[in-house]
Order: structure tokens, then sequence, then C-alpha cells
């Protein structure tokens, strides 16, 4: 990438994580309802912290740190870069206010773009590619998080008129057939991709058939009115529990109202679509949908070797692949070796993209990761047999 495109790139990628937060009000940007929602304030700073720390600290002279003391409260989890707020305590960090936020990205983006103008070192430019993709899977989870904030608001509140995520549907039927053989799988070529895509190797697929479409709402009403949710015979044990423990009988964001199923979503609360795919599922709710049905999850393996002959990019969709190490993975020293190795343990895999993912930042290699019972994604359920 030249110099001029990482700067256009750079611009374009900060702006699109404003234009997310456009339609809110000075007060939707600091909830935190639960841990694994940030407050957008939150991502703002973080997304902003991650070029001053990773790029400009570093590596432009004379920079002068815009505030000491947003490193402990903008670090995520970044251990080698010393310590940091509790990530239960966001939502508790009125100040700075948004206004202060906004303030810091101006600053930081005036010293990036000056720093940009001359940059030509290789590693460096790789580090900032890595920050603007870094920044996009944050617009994912504004997005996402956004609908979280508003959508366990008891009167519902608009983000925007119309912006209705869910309506998506599928465009092909059936099932495709992939016969046994010997697969690559992993990254390769020299665009961008994650270190977790890495270490391109060679796997074994007996023949299999994956579903042309996702699960659509009215294929899962049937899994809800044949009791799917009181059936422990089709659910892991642990998604049984889950089920009990937090008495779940519906996708997230669906409500029974005079008989008939609403959803919330970014437009407000509406009427399901039946025909649109299923969203903000569970892996336990489909791992149990998949059992109801006499099938199963595809692999992540399975999903890539497909991939380039389903349509895809609606919802991440959930695979029965656990989400380990690739052969050869290694972790680069230091802080960005923290970006994904460690999280390496009891989460799945999900493949493909969503409608809330960012412009330019969907590949079939993608490796996405939750853990089982986490729902607030765009996720959904691609059949396999």
């Amino acid at each position: 990438m030249e110099t001029t495109g990482i700067r256009e790139a750079f611009h374009n990628v900060r702006k699109h994580s404003e234009s997310i937060c456009a339609p809110l009000e000075t007060e939707d940007y600091v909830p935190q309802p639960v841990v694994f929602v940030s407050p957008p304030k939150w991502h703002l700073a973080h997304s902003t912290w991650f070029f001053e720390t990773f790029i400009l600290k570093p590596y432009a002279p004379g920079y002068q740190v815009y505030d000491p003391d947003f490193n402990y409260l903008f670090n995520s989890y970044y251990n080698n870069v010393g310590e940091r707020t509790l990530r239960t305590d966001r939502g508790n960090v009125t100040r700075p206010t948004t206004e202060a936020v906004y303030t810091y990205r101006r600053y930081v983006d005036e010293q990036m773009d000056a720093f940009l103008e001359n940059l030509t070192d290789a590693e460096i430019r790789s580090l900032v590619e890595l920050g603007l993709h870094h920044e996009q899977q944050h617009q994912e989870l504004l997005v996402t998080d956004i609908k979280y904030i508003l959508g366990h608001n008891p009167l519902f509140p608009v983000y925007r008129d119309g912006h209705n995520l869910v309506n998506g549907r599928n465009t092909e039927t059936g099932f495709l057939t992939i016969p046994e053989g010997i697969y690559d799988i992993g990254h390769q070529g020299d665009g961008f991709c994650f270190d977790n895509e890495l270490g391109r190797h060679k796997v074994y697929l007996h023949e299999f058939a994956i579903a042309k479409g996702l699960v659509t709402n009215a294929e899962y009403l049937e899994f809800m009115e044949a009791g799917g949710y009181e059936d422990f015979n089709l659910w892991l044990d642990e998604g049984w529990s889950w089920v009990n423990e937090n008495r779940i009988s519906a996708p997230m964001y669906w409500h029974f109202v005079d008989g008939s199923w609403y959803y919330f979503t970014l437009g407000g609360l509406q009427k399901v679509n039946p025909d649109a795919a299923l969203s903000h599922i569970s892996f336990f709710e489909a791992a149990a949908f998949a059992q109801w049905k006499g099938m199963r999850l595809p692999t992540e393996f399975e999903w890539e070797v497909a991939a380039a002959n389903i349509d895809w990019g609606l919802r991440w969709e959930w695979t029965n692949s656990a989400y380990l190490p690739y052969p050869g993975f290694s972790k680069a020293p230091g802080a960005v070796g923290e970006y994904n190795g460690k999280f390496m343990v009891n989460q799945m895999v999900l493949r493909g993209a969503s409608v809330a993912t960012s412009p330019g930042h969907a590949r079939k290699t993608y490796r996405n990761f939750f853990h089982t019972h986490e729902r607030w994604q765009y996720t959904g359920i691609r059949l396999a047999r």
C-alpha cells in the first residue's frame, strides 16, 4: 500500500467510526449495561489509543502524549502496555466527557496525518494497517453494542429510522456437496490477514453437504413451537444449563407481544420477518437447532472450502470448531502478540462476516471467535450433513 493510499485509508476508517455514532445522543455514549458491552465513548477512545500507543509513541519523533491517564483508561487487555481499568468499570468513566474524547481523536488524527505523510518503513506501515483493521473490528462492536444499549432500554429507542440490519434473505436454497479430499486451509498471498489465519496447511475432509442458505426465522420458529427450548435431549449439557439458568426461550431481542413475535432492530421494534435470516443466536442454540434437524454445524475447514460457492456475509456463522492455533502459529513479540493468541481457549470459531461488518473487512479465511453463550453479535446458523 502506497503512503498516499494508507493516509486516505486511515482517514476513511476514522470517519466511518464517527459516522456510526452520529445518530447517538450524548447520554447514549456512556452506558455499559453488561460486562461484554462497552460504551461507544470507550470504543472511540480505545481505537485512538491504539494508534497513539503502537505508532505515535514509539515511532513519531517528539510526539507528546495527549493525556498520560488515558493509557490506564483506554488500554483494553494489553498486559505489556501496563495497568488498566477493569472492563466492568468502562461504564463508570463519565469523565473525560464525550466531547473530550472527540478532541482526543482529532489530536491523534492530526499527528497521524503528519506522520503518514513521510512514512516509508514497511514494518511500521504494517502496524498502521493492523490499527485500521483493529478499528474496523471496533466499528462492528460499536454497531452491536449500540444495539444492545438501545435494545435493553424499556422504550426501545430508534437508532435511525428504517435501519433494520436483520431483514436480509437468502439468495439460494438447497445443499452443496463437496467431495472428499485434501484441501489447503488458511491465508495466502500479500493481502492483510490476522496472525490467527496464518499457517496454511492441509486438511482431509470426508464428503459433506452444506446448506446454500442460512436458517430463517420461520425455520427457527418451527423449532421453538416444537418445544426446542424445553427438550434437554437436543442440548449440550452446558447449553441446557445456560437455557435454564438464564430462562432462555427465544433468540436475543425477540419479544412475544399480543400473540405475535417482535424483535428489536436499530429501526425500532418490528414484527419478526419469517423469511429473513435468523440472527443473534448462541452456539448452544445453533447446536440444538442442528440436532433437532438431524444435521450438524460445519467445521471451519468445511466452511472455508465451501465459501467460494456459497453466498455468505449476512451473519457470522457458528462452526463446530474450537478456536485453536493453526500448525506453525506463533505470536509476535510484545503487546501485538497479545492480539489473538491468548484467547485460544474455550471459544468457538465463527466464519463469514455480517451485515454489521465494515466494508473491506471480510474474507473467507477470517476466523472470528466468541464464547458459546454469547449472541449479541449478528450470528446465524448454516447447516451441514
